[in-house]
């Protein structure tokens, strides 16, 4: 990807200021920042927890080289920033010390309160994990902080601020592990702060993650964004100083502020809207904040600047009438200003635009001559905290495993939104691809339990539909909860995700239990013996097993094999065992090892459609078409149409763990591309760097300026293959690069 001297420029900044010696908050200048929004701070508990802190960590050193006490100095200084109350800062101070001196949790309690003590605890690793996986660690202190962090939110605060300082300092450390650092931050943290409304955190959290996972790209966004605002900065000034005058006329009391967007925020919408670089609509914006703080003059604003440039209908977002899920309160119209420039406005007021900063820090201050969160203003302006993270507390109680649970988590994070109701007309928040069973689950665990089908506006609809901004949904329940094959596909979100894993794992276990029950009494008779002369319980405590259910299911899994039951049932008699041809153990080349379905027989044709090129992570079902067999199509396949009259042909499908982390696939991509010497081997190169592995490549329509190509690459997963066509649309010389759909002409 190409260079740019003012992204080395930045980058090469951005190191130097990281590798100079840090200067830290002083006692007095931290105590200063605290009392000068919050006059009745209890200034000895911060001298006190900031001189243990600066105690217990003692001559430790940072891998910089500065004291150690610098990190958690400069935790605090970034919450006293976003004026939290002094427990939290404290806690800030504190944070490290149990994990790292011999401080512990009995003594912070004793010096700074039960408060202090509580915070500091929960964003405490877990200690005794030195035998684990550093994946099963990371799973493991994720789902400790979060379950703390439901009970009490400024713990996320707490350890969003220590994330964000270390990744301020990410360049002392070795290559490996600040690519693992800013992968976890990207993942997990820098959402987590979105999820609050905490925009400053996660977009500096973001772009900086950003530099070590992919810095090729940030360059090459960098240099197009460099290029476009000079080409721009004429219009720009212009557009500012209309925009100022039509406020004056109108007098509307505001400040216009405008803003560029981020490296890895237009990355992002690369990858989500699967456009390229000169698509992006809102590359610049002006923010309208008006100092009265009456929404009512937000749509003021908007009719007087949409009487004068001509508005884009689909760019129009109105976050004020429906806010986010974390606050989030804003007018966003898209208008041709003058010189025909498409440019984004912002509309809020004040109070909306501290929310918008600082989410729900915004709501820390005096209540009832009392500094603390403010629970009951943030609930007013759609900011409900609980609300906000219960999804993980329900997850929590579904009883994933750590490992289940941080994958869960990872996805109940998303960022855009559908907007659907239930009958009643309550207000259902969903991921803008989420599906019915996404929302039943949303309505009640209990609903989405017994869910079996869906009513959308009024019209009976299949569960595999994308719900719409909306969209009014009424959920039809069976008697009894159920997880059909193939439902956890059609989910989204993390909670339903769970919950379906949940009601899997307990219909699975049932189904291994009875299968092992039928093995161990079809082999006893076959030796010519009955059931009815063992003690079959005394049989499964003889055989290491608490009970004989226990037993049948390690039978039934195949962890435990019915010629070892025989030998303690019947010592020295011999038996041949059972085969256990055509379970998920067969031959590793078969079909079903990769794809699980109600419907998929031993010996049945099936294959991956070619008209749309499944690969793991793609959702997926299966039609049985005449002459073909099953055959495997991803969702949104526009083949699907074609078999809508005959719903007896399809087959619910899911890939199998096994896919997930063994498995190749071909996915083909389609690029159009500059028709220029070199273009080929940049798009491979392209390609390369994004770890896929090419294995074939058509030529299509060549033209003097343009050229089409397709190229079928070898991916592990979706994941990747989403990467892959992200990073060949940051390409200056790249028009489109899409995923490959046969046309019906074509032989699928």
């Amino acid at each position: 990807m190409p260079d740019s001297a003012a992204a080395h420029r930045e980058s090469g900044a951005d190191q130097a200021a990281s590798k100079r010696p840090e200067r830290y908050l002083r006692q007095y200048e931290l105590v200063d920042r605290v009392r000068a929004y919050h006059p009745g701070v209890d200034e000895d508990m911060l001298n006190r927890a900031y001189v243990y802190a600066v105690a217990k960590h003692g001559s430790q050193k940072r891998a910089s080289g500065d004291p150690y006490f610098s990190h958690p100095v400069m935790v605090a200084g970034l919450l006293a920033d976003l004026k939290l109350d002094e427990h939290t800062i404290a806690a800030g101070l504190l944070h490290d010390t149990v994990e790292d001196t011999d401080a512990n949790l009995d003594e912070i309690c004793e010096m700074f309160g039960q408060d202090v003590c509580d915070l500091v605890d929960g964003v405490t690793k877990l200690t005794r994990l030195e035998y684990q996986s550093e994946e099963t660690k990371q799973a493991e202190n994720f789902q400790k902080f979060i379950l703390a962090s439901t009970k009490d939110v400024r713990v996320l605060l707490v350890k969003l601020a220590d994330r964000l300082h270390n990744m301020r300092t990410l360049a002392h450390l070795k290559d490996h592990k600040r690519l693992r650092i800013s992968r976890e931050t990207m993942d997990l943290y820098a959402p987590l702060a979105r999820r609050i409304g905490l925009y400053t955190f996660a977009e500096e959290m973001e772009d900086r993650a950003f530099k070590e996972i992919n810095p090729e790209a940030r360059n090459t966004i960098l240099a197009q964004l460099d290029e476009f605002s000079a080409e721009s900065a004429k219009d720009m000034a212009r557009i500012e100083e209309d925009l100022t005058a039509l406020m004056a006329a109108g007098d509307f009391k505001c400040q216009i502020k405008g803003r560029r967007k981020r490296p890895f925020s237009i990355w992002r919408k690369l990858e989500n809207k699967s456009i390229r670089f000169g698509q992006v609509a809102d590359l610049f914006a002006f923010r309208i904040i008006l100092t009265d703080n009456d929404a009512a003059e937000c749509y003021r604003v908007l009719g007087a600047v949409h009487l004068v440039w001509q508005c884009l209908p689909h760019r129009f977002r109105d976050f004020v009438s429906v806010p986010k899920m974390n606050g989030y309160r804003s007018v966003h119209t898209t208008v041709r200003a003058s010189g025909n420039q498409r440019v984004e406005l912002q509309i809020r007021t004040a109070q909306m635009h501290e929310t918008a900063e600082r989410g729900i820090a915004a709501h820390w201050g005096y209540k009832n001559q009392q500094y603390g969160f403010d629970a009951e203003g943030a609930r007013k302006v759609g900011l409900d905290t609980k609300s906000n993270l219960l999804a993980f507390g329900e997850m929590l109680a579904h009883g994933d495993e750590p490992d289940e649970f941080l994958a869960n988590a990872k996805l109940e994070m998303y960022r855009e939104h559908v907007f659907a109701f239930t009958p009643k007309g309550r207000l259902i928040v969903l991921p803008s691809d989420a599906t019915p069973i996404d929302f039943a689950y949303a309505v009640h665990t209990k609903i989405g339990e017994t869910c079996i089908g869906a009513i959308i506006n009024g019209e009976e609809r299949p569960l595999r539909t994308i719900l719409e901004n909306g969209d009014r949904v009424e959920i039809i329940r069976g008697d009894k909860p159920a997880a059909p094959v193939g439902w956890e596909a059609l989910a989204k979100t993390g909670r339903a995700k769970a919950a379906l894993r949940r009601l899997s794992r307990d219909q699975e276990k049932a189904e291994f239990t009875n299968l092992g029950r039928s093995l161990i009494d079809h082999t006893i008779r076959r030796a010519g013996f009955s059931p009815n002369d063992l003690s079959l319980e005394d049989v499964a405590s003889k055989a290491g097993f608490n009970s004989m259910n226990a037993l049948n299911l390690a039978v039934g899994k195949g962890e435990y094999t019915t010629a070892e039951f025989m030998s303690v049932a019947f010592p020295g008699h011999e038996s041949e065992p059972i085969s256990t041809a055509g379970r998920m153990r067969a031959d590793a080349d078969h079909i079903s090892l990769l794809i699980r379905g109600e419907d998929l027989r031993t010996g049945r044709a099936v294959k991956l459609g070619t008209c749309c090129s499944p690969v793991p992570g793609d959702r997926i079902i299966g039609v049985s078409e005449p002459g073909k067999g099953l055959v495997v199509h991803v969702i949104d396949c526009h083949r699907l149409a074609a078999w809508d009259h005959v719903p007896d042909r399809w087959v619910d499908l899911k890939w199998t763990s096994l896919a997930e982390t063994d498995a190749l696939a071909t996915g083909r991509i389609t690029v159009h591309a500059a028709n220029r010497r070199g273009v080929l081997a940049m798009l491979c190169q392209a390609v390369a760097n994004a770890n896929g592995n090419i294995t074939g490549l058509k030529t299509g329509e060549r033209r003097e300026d343009f050229i089409d190509l397709v190229f079928e690459i070898e991916v592990e997963d979706l994941k990747r293959l989403t990467e892959i066509l992200t990073a060949l649309r940051s390409m200056s010389v790249v028009d489109s690069a899409e995923r490959y759909r046969e046309s019906d002409d074509d032989d699928g």
